[in-house]
């Protein structure tokens, strides 16, 4: 047979191999190295047998899936360190992620304690190096085995398979776990790894199961590349919004209050309301937007005219019984067919076209419990939402339009270059899932695929992601642990107009049915707050800041001049503040800085006598004295102009 290499070479072998055999006879130091193997394109384990024509590439942990192998393999050494230290815990599964890997039990939650004792168990069961051999069984037998180890949720998964299944194992030493591999030849191969972190998750992740501990881990091939890794991590904490949001009284939850619902603080609803009123006045008067403001709730009757009923009611608050209550009523999940009904109130002819009704939109979605996440996954949120009830003739200029509006906000805010773009489309072998022919579907997504190449905008395309009555664009960024959500969502809709039976009427006075764009400007408040607060470690661009000058006194004597100062900072319209406490000066820079307000004015002798401000900034550290109407001057413009100002000084220049 023909082995032809990574690099072109060829290798000829007579009889069938392995490929780690295939390995050691390239090279011996290779073999030591390997990880797994590329046959053809497909991942395998060094132990499968060659035994034809192929492409060969053997893989180390220097390769991505490579070092993939090393992770899973690990996770298996955690699920047998598990069981050692905690007999009673029952395994669930134990994938490779990209960071790392995972491995859920049920068990009682694990402490940072109970993690460092895992280590140490997991350090002896690689020293000991056992060798990782796989076997299979037949399916009624693979069910037995698990049985008798007394592990169901093993069992469950392989019941789940069909009967005529082989099912794969691996064992080394005394512990077996079920899996499909590859895995390393033994534990030795695991050069450096680290326990991260610890948290609930449920079973398959739906809440209606059994709530299991999910342990975090990494590894990697060099000590040197986890310590790097362990200090990333380090970093992404502190930038993490559901940390640092707390930490500068951005928001905060109460149990008391429920899961998914936080509570804004003075400082976080500053800069909802500063990024609201930009963007409403945007809209309206830049791109041609009327306000509507409709119900919080409504009957049923709406949500199955729009079928919602039929394809969302698990996601939506009801509120009533239909076997029970006369009226059901529930809390409405997005403002569409709401909207519909403000442009069905009167008659439209094809010259009011386009409308494009804006609306700041609470909705309200009901969450699971396990994917709720500070301000990025909550139940009660408020959206930039818009619907344009347009023309057919109309629909791609104005499906650009929103594209272009889009992005100016993402760039307003410093975003733009951390978005991706995402053609999220239909299932065709889904068919209950949607609404609409399949020719409507096909017709709707090249549109927007067209539109997409059109703008010169990279994208991908997901099946299966499509709301169940159109294709969308989803704009997607990721947070600071690498998870991606949606920020924004424009939506091609050719179907709800004939639900709702909306029209306009044409130059033939017929009546024609409209097409409808569903849309966000800059998409949820509250992610888009939890997106800027780690973008830019809490230290935001001056006109988002709910703070964005402080007037530091140097001693009472000056307090009078300080708060002459900062009177006519707020007839400006400017945020500030003053700190007149008794401290000394140093200790108030400090705090100012920490507290990452963007300007620091230091008031004295010098200052009142001639009318002057010794500025400090973020920015540029110390910025000199300069007259307080310049400096009014000077930030005005950067809070007009929206400017997003780069810190170019060091730390130790600060202090």
């Amino acid at each position: 047979m023909k082995i032809i290499l990574k690099d072109g070479s060829i290798k000829e072998y007579a009889q069938a191999m392995s490929a780690y055999d295939i390995a050691l006879d390239i090279s011996e130091g290779l073999a030591r190295v390997a990880c797994a193997v590329e046959i053809d394109g497909k991942v395998e384990d060094l132990r499968t047998l060659v035994d034809q024509d192929c492409t060969l590439n053997i893989l180390t942990a220097n390769d991505k899936e490579g070092l993939r192998v090393v992770r899973h393999t690990c996770s298996h050494v955690l699920a047998e360190a598990v069981k050692r230290v905690f007999p009673d815990a029952k395994l669930a599964i134990g994938p490779a992620i990209d960071t790392g890997y995972y491995y859920d039990f049920e068990h009682e939650p694990f402490s940072r304690e109970d993690l460092d004792k895992l280590e140490a168990e997991m350090k002896k069961i690689i020293k000991e190096g056992n060798k990782l051999e796989k076997f299979t069984l037949p399916r009624e037998e693979a069910i037995k085995f698990m049985e008798e180890k007394n592990e169901p949720y093993k069992v469950e998964l392989i019941r789940d398979l069909p009967e005529d299944a082989i099912i794969s194992f691996y064992s080394q030493g005394d512990f077996v776990d079920l899996c499909a591999g590859p895995h390393l030849m033994s534990t030795k191969g695991i050069k450096a790894f680290k326990l991260t972190s610890s948290s609930g998750a449920y079973w398959r992740g739906k809440s209606e199961n059994a709530m299991l501990q999910r342990i975090y881990g990494t590894a990697f091939n060099k000590k040197e590349e986890l310590e790097e890794y362990l200090t990333y991590l380090d970093n992404i904490k502190n930038r993490d919004h559901n940390r640092l949001g707390r930490e500068m009284e951005l928001f905060t939850t109460v149990d008391v209050i429920g899961q998914g619902l936080p509570l804004l603080m003075p400082k976080g609803t500053k800069i909802i309301q500063t990024l609201q009123r930009w963007i409403e006045d945007l809209e309206d008067n830049e791109w041609g937007y009327v306000r509507t403001r409709t119900p919080f709730m409504a009957k049923s009757d709406l949500y199955k005219i729009s079928g919602h009923w039929d394809h969302y009611k698990d996601g939506m608050f009801v509120l009533g019984e239909e076997e029970k209550d006369k009226e059901v009523y529930a809390l409405r999940p997005m403002t569409c067919p709401f909207q519909y009904y403000v442009y069905k109130a009167t008659q439209h002819s094809y010259r009011d076209l386009p409308i494009r009704y804006g609306e700041t939109s609470t909705l309200f979605r009901n969450e699971d419990s396990g994917e709720m996440h500070g301000l990025t996954r909550v139940r009660q949120f408020t959206i930039s939402e818009g619907h344009l009830i347009v023309r057919p003739d109309q629909m791609v200029e104005e499906f650009k339009g929103c594209i272009a509006l889009a992005k100016y906000c993402m760039e307003t805010l410093g975003l733009l270059d951390d978005i991706t773009w995402h053609l999220s489309k239909w299932d065709p072998n889904n068919r209950e899932k949607y609404i609409g022919d399949p020719e409507v579907w096909n017709e709707t997504e090249d549109h927007i695929r067209n539109i997409l190449t059109e703008l010169d905008l990279p994208f991908v395309e997901d099946v299966g992601e499509a709301a169940f009555y159109g294709p969308k664009v989803d704009i997607n960024a990721k947070n600071v642990y690498g998870k991606e959500d949606t920020m924004i969502t424009i939506q091609w809709d050719a179907l709800l107009a004939e639900q709702f039976d909306m029209y306009f009427i044409d130059q033939n006075g017929d009546k024609v049915r409209p097409y409808i764009i569903h849309r966000t400007s800059m998409g949820c408040y509250e992610r888009t707050l939890a997106w800027l607060i780690e973008k830019y470690e809490g230290k935001f661009p001056t006109w988002l800041c709910p703070e964005q000058v402080r007037v530091l006194p140097i001693s009472e004597k000056y307090a009078d001049y300080g708060e002459k100062v900062l009177a006519e900072l707020k007839k400006n319209g400017i945020l500030a503040t003053i700190d007149n406490r008794s401290e000394k000066i140093g200790f108030k820079i400090r705090e100012t800085r920490l507290a990452k307000v963007p300007y620091m004015l230091v008031v004295g002798q010098k200052e009142e006598e001639e009318n002057l401000v010794s500025v400090r900034s973020r920015f540029l550290g110390d910025e000199g004295q300069k007259s307080l109407e310049v400096f009014i001057e000077e930030i005005l413009k950067e809070i007009r102009t929206k400017e997003i100002r780069k810190e170019q000084v060091s730390e130790e220049s600060k202090k």
